[in-house]
Formats: structure tokens, sequence, C-alpha cells
């Protein structure tokens, strides 16, 4: 299955014999590697405990409640702004950003939650390990991240490739609300000219704390051989925002296509790989 669909996605067959693409390379990460940690790093909530258990509590956005039943929320004592979450979505969906409750249907954010928990077997349509036979269907409440000093970009959004703890470059994800644009850096933050699932917009300034950035980056990313690492900066306050252990299921393209090359020389697969 995987097979047919990097060929449907990609256009061409991959190399499982001697794999030397990033992509290829996390079709086997999916298929072979089963951390136990994984599973837990994946919920959108319970990613919360490991994120404690590395000493970096700090990061954490302010989470107002996570609940397994709509009977159980208490929508009036949400604030008027908020993020509400599936705690299972993966890829950016299953997210409602509420910058006005009371302009909202109310009814409508309750069908949502009531989609979003209704109980089912987790499996993933990528084969993606990490996802698979979850089955606490919750959603989480947390504040709205707002960037005042750059309202009109929006919040960049720092995914930060990792590889055995080490950060390799930094992707940026920015202007989603309008024209969604994406550019790569490395970890001295030169722009590498790279794109993928969005064109390169202009330039960003190097953010305060990078440094620091990559510090937790790299503790976060340490029991793994890959994991992307997002986070959020505002004002050089870092805020956690997600682990990705397989950025667009392995299946972007990247421009120019030798950045999927590159990527995968940095995927070590030897410990995991099956014959």
């Amino acid at each position: 299955m995987i097979r047919i669909q990097y060929r449907l996605k990609m256009g061409f067959w991959p190399d499982f014999n001697h794999p030397q693409r990033f992509t290829e390379k996390l079709q086997l990460y999916k298929i072979s590697y089963h951390n136990p940690y994984m599973p837990l790093c994946v919920d959108k909530y319970d990613v919360r405990d490991y994120v404690k258990k590395k000493g970096l509590d700090s990061i954490l956005n302010e989470c107002y409640g996570v609940y397994e039943n709509l009977e159980d929320i208490d929508w009036d004592k949400l604030p008027n702004q908020f993020v509400m979450k599936k705690t299972t979505g993966g890829g950016g969906l299953n997210v409602v950003i509420v910058v006005d409750k009371k302009s909202h249907d109310l009814n409508k954010l309750k069908q949502r939650v009531h989609n979003w928990t209704v109980p089912r077997k987790k499996v993933s349509g990528g084969r993606e390990w990490a996802y698979d036979g979850i089955q606490k269907n919750r959603v989480i409440f947390e504040k709205l991240i707002v960037d005042d000093i750059n309202k009109e970009r929006g919040l960049d959004d720092y995914k930060i490739f990792c590889f055995k703890g080490i950060p390799f470059c930094v992707q940026v994800d920015s202007n989603r609300q309008r024209e969604h644009h994406q550019n790569y850096y490395d970890t001295n933050w030169n722009s590498l000219g790279v794109h993928c699932s969005y064109s390169e917009g202009e330039l960003q300034e190097k953010p305060q704390n990078f440094e620091a950035m990559l510090k937790i980056a790299g503790k976060l990313s340490e029991d793994f051989p890959f994991v992307r690492v997002d986070l959020y900066n505002v004002k050089g306050n870092v805020i956690f925002g997600e682990l990705t252990f397989y950025p667009t299921s392995g299946y972007g393209k990247f421009h120019p296509d030798s950045f999927d090359f590159e990527l995968g020389e940095q995927l070590d697969i030897s410990a995991f790989r099956k014959n």
C-alpha cells in the first residue's frame, strides 16, 4: 500500500532496497520504527507529559481543558479566544481557531466536538504507526497565541528537523491566513532556497532566542532517529507546538529535488530497517 501511495503522490516508485531520499526513508520509518514514546508524543494532550519529562514545562502553552465527552464542556467558562483541537489530529487538520467566541455558532462548535470524540479505532491512511490503534478521541482547548508585532503576517511556525537530537534545518511557515509561504534555513539562519508544500516568501529575520529554540528542539528529539519539533516564538518567548514524526506522511515534494537526498543523508535507518 505504501509503495502504491508513494507512486501516486510522488510520481515515481520508491527504492526501498537502497533508499537515498528522505521521503523514501520516512516510509521505512513508518513501517519499522516502533518507539513506545511515539503514540504518547503524537497525542496533542499526552505529549505535554513528555515535554514535562524533559524538564521543559515552561514552554507549554496554557491548556484550558481536555475532554472525551461533549457534555463535560462548560462553554461559558472558556475565554473569548481559544484554539480547539482534536488530540489525535495530524497534518494541521482538526483545528478550530476561535478569535471571538460570541461571533461563533456554538452549535457548530459542539457538532465538531461530537464528530471528533466519537469512539473509533484510529487507523492512519498513510500507515503511520504512531497513530494506529489510538482509541482516545478527545478535544483539547488551549490559549490562542497572538503575535501583536506581526499581526498582518500572522504567527510564524518554526518547524525544526532533528536527527538523533541534532537540529539540521528549520522550516518556517508564515502568512497562513492569507498567502501561505514557506522558507527553509540552516541552523545558522542562512536561507537554503528550499520550499515544499508552499512557495517561498520574503526572508524573515532570525528570531530572538533562536539558539534556545535549537537547544529545546535537541532535547525533545534526542530519543528518536528523526522528529520535527514545531515551536512558536513570540517576543523571544518560546512556546511548544507539537512533535511530528512523518511530515506530509513522507510524500512532500521538495524544490529543489536535491534537498530530498540531502535530508535523506541525515536519517540513519540502519538500526530499525527491515531487510
